[in-house]
C-alpha cells in the first residue's frame, strides 16, 4: 500500500510539474551560430529552462510576435531580405512559413499587430519607414496598404518600433527624436501629430510602453539612457517625468534597449546594454511617475530584449552577446528581481510567450 501510494504521488509530481510548462519562442541574430527562430519549454513554478529546439531555420528574425490566438507568430528578416512573414505553428510547436511580404524597407527591427489581429505594422530601422498591413481570415499578410517615410532632406529617420492602441498608431523615431501619432479614419491611417512631446537634447526614443487604460505612456530612451513618462490630457500629451536608467555610480557608456510594465503596472522594467542590467521602477498608478528602487546585472552582455512570463512572476532577458537568456524571479510585493539561472541559446535577440 505504501508503495502504491509513493508511486502515485512521484507521478502526481510529474504530471504537475509538466503541466506548468509553457513554450518560449527566441528570436536570433543568424550571422554567427544561430540558425533561426528557437522554441523552449520555460517552467512557470521552478523558473527553469529546458528543451531547447530549432523551430524553423530563417536569417535574422530579430523580432517576432504572436497573434491574438497564438495560432500564428510573425517575424521580420533584418538581412538580405528585409522581409515580414507569417509563420504557423505547427501541432508539435515548430513553425512552418504562411506566407512573406517585403517590409518596404531596409532593416525591419519590429511587428505588431493590433488588438484583434487584423492589421500588422512593421518598424524598418535602417531605411527610416514603416508598413501596414491588413491581414487575411487565415492570418496571411497582404501587400503593405500604406507606407510611411519619415526622412527629411536634412534628418535622417530610424523607426524602431510602432504600436497600435484601439484607434491610435504610435511610432518611435529614433532618428528624428519623436513618438509619432496616427489615427485611424475609414481604413487608412492620418498623421494627427509629429511628436506628442518634445524630446529635448536628442534621447533617442526606442522603445515603449502604453499603460491598460491608454493614459500613461513610458518610452525608454537608447541615447539617453533615460525614460521619458508621458500623459494623455484633453488636449494631447505631457511629460510628467524624465528618469535615468543607470546606477548613480555607473559611469561607462550604455544603450537603452527593451522596457515592460508589470502586469499589475505597479512596477517598469527597462534594460541597459553596457551597463548590462535591468532598472527596476516603483510606479505611481494614480499619478504614473516612477521612482528608480534597483539596478541588477543581466548575468549576460547586451540585453537587447527582455519579456515576463505569462504567470507575471519571472522575467526572461535576451543577452545577445554572451549567448544566453537569464531567468529572474519577481518579488510581488515591491517589484524587486532576484537572478535565478541562465541558459545558452546563440544570440538571442527577442523572446515571446
Amino acid at each position: 500500500m505504501k508503495f502504491k501510494i509513493l508511486i502515485t504521488g512521484l507521478l502526481f509530481t510529474f504530471f504537475n510539474v509538466k503541466a506548468q510548462n509553457t513554450s518560449l519562442y527566441v528570436g536570433t541574430y543568424t550571422n554567427g551560430d544561430s540558425e533561426g527562430i528557437y522554441r523552449l519549454q520555460f517552467n512557470t513554478e521552478t523558473g527553469e529552462l529546458s528543451q531547447k529546439e530549432l523551430a524553423i531555420t530563417t536569417e535574422n528574425p530579430s523580432f517576432i510576435t504572436f497573434s491574438k490566438n497564438k495560432k500564428l507568430i510573425y517575424g521580420v528578416s533584418e538581412g538580405t531580405t528585409s522581409a515580414v512573414t507569417a509563420f504557423k505553428i505547427k501541432a508539435n510547436g515548430k513553425l512552418e512559413v504562411l506566407n512573406t511580404k517585403s517590409s518596404n524597407g531596409k532593416g525591419p527591427c519590429h511587428v505588431s499587430l493590433n488588438k484583434n489581429s487584423t492589421k500588422a505594422v512593421v518598424s524598418n530601422y535602417g531605411a527610416g519607414t514603416f508598413s501596414i498591413y491588413n491581414l487575411n481570415k487565415d492570418g496571411s499578410l497582404n501587400k503593405a496598404s500604406q507606407v510611411f517615410d519619415h526622412n527629411s532632406e536634412t534628418k535622417k529617420s530610424h523607426a524602431h518600433s510602432a504600436q497600435f492602441y484601439k484607434n491610435d498608431l504610435f511610432v518611435s523615431d529614433l532618428g528624428r527624436n519623436r513618438l509619432y501619432q496616427y489615427k485611424l479614419e475609414t481604413d487608412s491611417y492620418k498623421l494627427k501629430s509629429p511628436t506628442i512631446v518634445e524630446m529635448k537634447d536628442n534621447p533617442g526614443p526606442r522603445h515603449f510602453s502604453i499603460s491598460k487604460n491608454g493614459k500613461f505612456i513610458y518610452i525608454i530612451n537608447e541615447y539617453g539612457s533615460s525614460i521619458t513618462s508621458v500623459k494623455k490630457t484633453k488636449k494631447g500629451f505631457k511629460q510628467i517625468d524624465y528618469d535615468s536608467t543607470l546606477d548613480e555610480n555607473y559611469d561607462g557608456e550604455n544603450s537603452c534597449a527593451d522596457i515592460h510594465l508589470s502586469q499589475d503596472e505597479r512596477f517598469l522594467y527597462g534594460s541597459n546594454r553596457g551597463e548590462n542590467s535591468i532598472a527596476v521602477f516603483k510606479r505611481n498608478k494614480k499619478k504614473g511617475t516612477l521612482d528608480k528602487i534597483q539596478n541588477i546585472s543581466v548575468h549576460g552582455d547586451w540585453p537587447r530584449n527582455f519579456t515576463l512570463d505569462p504567470s507575471g512572476k519571472f522575467i526572461l532577458v535576451a543577452n545577445k552577446k554572451s549567448n544566453n537568456i537569464s531567468v529572474f524571479k519577481i518579488n510581488l510585493d515591491n517589484g524587486k528581481l532576484t537572478f535565478l539561472n541562465d541558459s545558452p541559446v546563440p544570440a538571442p535577440v527577442c523572446l515571446l510567450f
